[in-house]
């Protein structure tokens, strides 16, 4: 783990500066190397990576200064890349490049749109004094914007926009003052659910204002996607619905306690976790970073998660929603990684078998693969992990998750892992999945309790995901799983980086936990030739454990089997030879691919080896 504090020296001429004092953690102690007054040696250790997927890397950069009182040391930052900086000092420092498979989450988002970037160099002209363009970052999707313009380029999020307190009620292209409240939802006022209806027919929700304090504290170029605002837009978007408070029932919080932690995690995860109490901001990898609150947030984020589970599973409320973060399903037995640092959809299933569940179900649709729960339960046969993600051969974040990935030491077949071969997937895919696999698997397994890791960065819109769920899609996955396990089902926020998607599409599956139904029916989905292929390549694979799909496999190979082995290179050629990116395919917005097409054309769609 990197270590970052912070000193504030002032000298004799009022020069204020700040200087980092790193050092590495492992298994939870700071090993801090001090060196002579002329020379300070940062080096940084970055840890947490899957062995196959990312590299290690070691950055040394050097410090000087005269030894005199009066002198500031330089101010090391890190940057965009997870990269250290110097600042102000002229001295050159060399970058590696990275291949696509060892970017981190963070690397691939940095890298979705960059503005700086400009093909075009024919009117350049030499400058002896640089001229730096005022800029802002937009409160939704924080892709940066030059000053001139009021809505972002990229989402169209007004620059004052009211997301934050009326959630995506309020108009994107107006400022928060000028909102019309005619359009808004009337507010139901705030009840006592004991009063409303008994706590056993209730939809509970676990919320804690202190994991807002969870947040980025090392000054850089772009604004973290993990960040408080996700969860106060979707607590706005709820409040203004009349939804919570009004008709949920709230969870008190509590941190989790050391012992329940140890169910899922070692000593090695829980002391690095908790020792970033006594420090300022430090780093887990170039991705993950925690700051002295964070650890109490990712107990509090536990212990909602657990106690929502118990108090399901013994029916005191229906069922319920982990309003949470830090997310968790990266975070193995032993590294934090990926934003996450506790794995709270394993504490959850953890908790839930604590009260009596014999068997229990996670089913992942965060874009990413959850590599860290897939590794806590890959040898159990009680907990059946369905992960469906974005995975690309391997080349898409965290580069684990292939359909061949079963489990392992007798439990074979409780991993199902259904990896799209290319972004812009969309709810058709997702439910033909559910109809094919997941759930014709989940019958046969009969949980007797369900959860969801509910990342929202499949949802249309998301900078990182580069999908295309809706709020009807997610509405519509989660009715199909309501009706497992009796009801049993408790929905864990994972990710999910556009205020307005994540806030929608939370809200749509809240209210199908309230009773309401999705909006449109998606019945009988036709999915996309890739999505197809997806499918069948996992029930060839998962009908070995699973009997019951070999049906599935012989009903599409003789509906669609031509599909699976039709040859795409030309499609793949008129693609590249029109210069259209594969997104603009995907239903987005006609005025988003006019300001965007000159670089997209240039690098591609994205950095997500996406397949444009």
């Amino acid at each position: 783990m990197i270590l970052v504090e912070n000193c504030v020296i002032n000298s004799e001429d009022n020069e204020v500066s700040e200087t980092l004092k790193m050092g590495n953690l492992t298994g939870g102690k700071t090993e801090t190397n001090l060196l002579n007054h002329s020379e300070v040696v940062i080096r940084q250790n970055l840890n947490g990576r899957l062995n196959g997927v990312g590299s290690t890397s070691v950055c040394d950069y050097t410090c000087r200064n005269d030894g005199h009182s009066g002198e500031v040391s330089q101010h090391c930052t890190r940057d965009s890349d997870g990269i250290s900086d110097l600042n102000p000092a002229p001295a050159a420092i060399t970058k590696s490049v990275k291949r696509e498979n060892d970017m981190t989450l963070e690397d691939m988002y940095n890298a979705r749109y960059n503005l700086d970037e400009d093909d075009d160099d024919s009117d350049w002209e030499p400058s002896e004094k640089q001229v730096e363009v005022p800029r802002w970052f937009c409160v939704n999707c924080t892709m940066v914007n030059v000053e001139d313009v009021s809505n972002c380029e990229i989402c169209g999020e007004h620059r004052e926009s009211g997301i934050l307190t009326r959630g995506f009620f309020a108009s994107p292209y107006l400022p928060v003052e000028d909102v019309n409240q005619d359009e808004l939802p009337v507010t139901e006022k705030s009840k006592d659910p004991c009063k409303q209806s008994s706590l056993s027919s209730s939809t509970a929700v676990g919320f804690d204002e202190r994991m807002l304090l969870h947040t980025e504290v090392v000054m850089k170029s772009h604004p973290h996607p993990e960040r408080p605002d996700r969860l106060q837009a979707i607590a706005a978007s709820l409040a203004t619905a009349g939804i919570f408070p009004g008709k949920c029932y709230p969870i008190a919080a509590r941190e989790i306690t050391r012992e329940e932690l140890q169910m899922v995690h070692s000593t090695e995860n829980i002391e690095a976790v908790d020792i970033t109490r006594r420090m300022l901001a430090s780093y887990f990898t170039p991705d993950t970073y925690a700051n002295e609150h964070s650890a109490c947030a990712a107990r509090l984020a536990a212990g909602l998660c657990a106690d929502l589970a118990s108090a399901i599973y013994s029916g005191r409320v229906k069922n319920g929603f982990a309003l949470v973060r830090p997310p968790g399903h990266h975070a193995g037995v032993k590294q934090a990684m990926g934003f996450c640092l506790h794995n709270n959809a394993a504490i959850a299933a953890s908790a839930a078998e604590a009260a009596g569940a014999k068997k229990v179900l996670i089913v992942d649709w965060d874009v990413h693969h959850g590599n860290g729960t897939q590794e806590i339960f890959e040898r159990s046969k009680s907990v059946l992990y369905i992960s469906l993600h974005r995975h690309e051969g391997g080349r898409f974040y965290p580069g684990t998750g292939a359909a061949d990935e079963v489990g392992s030491m007798g439990a074979e077949g409780y991993c199902v892992n259904i990896p799209w071969s290319r972004g812009g997937v969309g709810d058709k895919d997702y439910i033909f999945a559910f109809e094919q696999v997941v759930l014709p698997i989940a019958l046969d397994f009969n949980p007797d309790f369900t959860i969801i890791s509910a990342g929202f960065d499949a949802a249309r819109g998301d900078p990182l995901g580069c999908c295309d769920v809706t709020p009807a899609g997610y509405a519509s996955m989660t009715q199909m799983l309501s009706a497992l396990s009796g009801g049993k089902l408790l929905v864990i926020l994972e990710g999910g980086y556009n205020l307005r998607s994540i806030s929608s599409s939370a809200t749509s599956v809240i209210k199908v936990l309230l009773g309401e139904g999705p909006v449109i029916d998606l019945d009988n989905a036709v999915p996309s030739k890739s999505g197809l292929r997806s499918v069948m390549d996992v029930l060839k694979i998962q009908m070995h454990y699973w009997p019951t799909l070999e049906t599935n496999f012989t009903k599409l190979q003789s509906k669609w089997g031509h599909y699976v082995f039709q040859d795409t290179r030309k499609q793949g050629k008129r693609r590249r030879r029109t210069g259209v990116p594969v997104w603009w395919r995907w239903g987005r917005k006609r005025w988003l691919y006019q300001i965007l097409s000159k670089q997209l054309r240039a690098k591609s769609c994205c950095n997500y080896s996406c397949g444009c």
